[in-house]
């Protein structure tokens, strides 16, 4: 099969935009030329010429000679506007918007199949790391279990920073702030969400499952306190920010995002920086470990390079376990084996919540507990947390769960 020669109009033109004009530059093969850059700010210095830029989007969203669109902005409203208005014209779109994405994800599957156009996205989740491609066609025919990993590498350098370094928590991340990997408002990585929006669109390549960024219960790690990072320490822990997903004995679906301990043999526990790391878990072929950058303006510029080139061949998503309509939905019933920390006065209360309490723990003024809990019960406690509470993932309890069943049985 022959390349398609691609007339490119890109959006946005920082670190990522300007990481895939450099990128393009060493791929003459691709037969890939950027035509028209669109961006907002006309006093910005730009490392190349004025006469590459455009203020006005229609001036690429109007060119019947661009056929492919590359969305590359922060706004997820204005991404929207421009996604939607270029698949409506017939263009192709590459996007590396996970926010935009995961709000909007059944209006652009709509759009695709109204204007029988593609939408490639590899960049919206873990940057350089080929993850959605590989759940949309090599998953296929194997039976999917569970997924899970770190996908955000802001955290991850924040963490690693604070395990490696003993760095604090505020010291750890202003150096990210500082290189880059963080905003001066990091909630959106911090808070889980960012992670929660690439769990939402690998859910869907996973499980053919389209959930909404509700439906999906998120903790960052803007609340880790220093009792968390001593028990971690003293038993040689790890704490990383790992979404995940899996296959309850039902068929229906646990998804999200927590903070959790990984042990020294765990394949998550050397994944540092701001490296991801996933781990799928197949019925055939067991468990595959994918790792790679998951920040940075050419890791994330190469996911962009990848769609571009797949698309010089027509490819697209076909969304195969979507469209099976299988009936499955996600649950809050999954057993999970947990560290909180809590107020001294509130450790009582809090113990009532859980399934199973295997250690308490107070001191002056503040204490922890561990034990299974169900996922409903700790989205719970979590809402009425004022910040005094902390949660840490040990592990999923799938053969607890399993164990206890027999047990009712018996």
């Amino acid at each position: 099969m022959s390349r398609k020669n691609l007339n490119i109009g890109l959006f946005g033109f920082g670190c990522v935009g300007l990481g895939l004009y450099e990128v393009l530059q060493k791929t003459p093969g691709l037969k890939a030329t950027i035509s028209n850059i669109c961006v907002k700010d006309k006093e910005k210095k730009r490392a190349i010429g004025k006469e590459n830029f455009t203020f006005d989007k229609n001036d690429i969203l109007n060119d019947e000679s661009i056929n492919v669109v590359v969305e590359l902005i922060d706004d997820a409203d204005a991404a929207f506007e421009i996604v939607s208005a270029a698949l409506k014209k017939g263009k192709a779109v590459v996007s590396a918007n996970k926010k935009m994405i995961a709000q909007h994800f059944t209006e652009l599957l709509e759009l695709q199949k109204e204007y029988n156009v593609p939408l490639l996205y590899e960049a919206a989740c873990c940057a350089s790391m080929p993850i959605i491609r590989n759940l949309e066609e090599y998953y296929d025919n194997d039976l999917l279990e569970s997924i899970e990993g770190i996908v955000n590498g802001s955290t991850n350098y924040i963490l690693t920073k604070t395990f490696s370094e003993n760095l604090s928590y505020d010291e750890a991340l202003l150096q990210a702030q500082e290189k880059g990997f963080a905003e001066s408002n990091p909630i959106l990585d911090t808070g889980g969400f960012d992670a929660k929006y690439k769990l939402l669109i690998l859910l869907a390549h996973s499980f053919g499952y389209v959930a909404k960024p509700k439906d999906i219960f998120n903790i960052g790690i803007d609340n880790i306190g220093e009792l968390e990072l001593k028990y971690a320490r003293e038993k040689k822990l790890k704490i990383k920010l790992v979404a995940q997903a899996f296959k309850s004995e039902t068929g229906n679906i646990s998804a999200f995002v927590i903070p959790k301990f990984v042990t020294p043999d765990d394949r998550l526990y050397n994944v540092d920086d701001v490296f991801n790391g996933i781990i799928t878990k197949t019925s055939f072929a067991d468990t595959h470990f994918f790792v790679g950058r998951g920040a940075g303006s050419l890791p994330t510029a190469s996911a962009v390079l990848s769609d571009i080139s797949a698309l010089s061949y027509d490819y697209r998503y076909e969304y195969k376990k979507i469209y099976r309509e299988e009936n499955v939905s996600l649950t809050n019933d999954a057993q999970l084996k947990v560290l909180l920390r809590h107020k001294k006065e509130d450790a009582h209360a809090l113990k009532h919540y859980f399934d199973e309490v295997e250690e308490s723990y107070n001191n002056h003024d503040s204490g922890y507990i561990t034990g299974v809990i169900s996922l409903k019960n700790l989205i719970a406690i979590h809402a009425g947390n004022t910040g005094d509470r902390s949660f840490i993932l040990i592990d999923v309890e799938k053969e607890a769960a399993v164990e206890k069943a027999f047990a009712l049985a018996e």
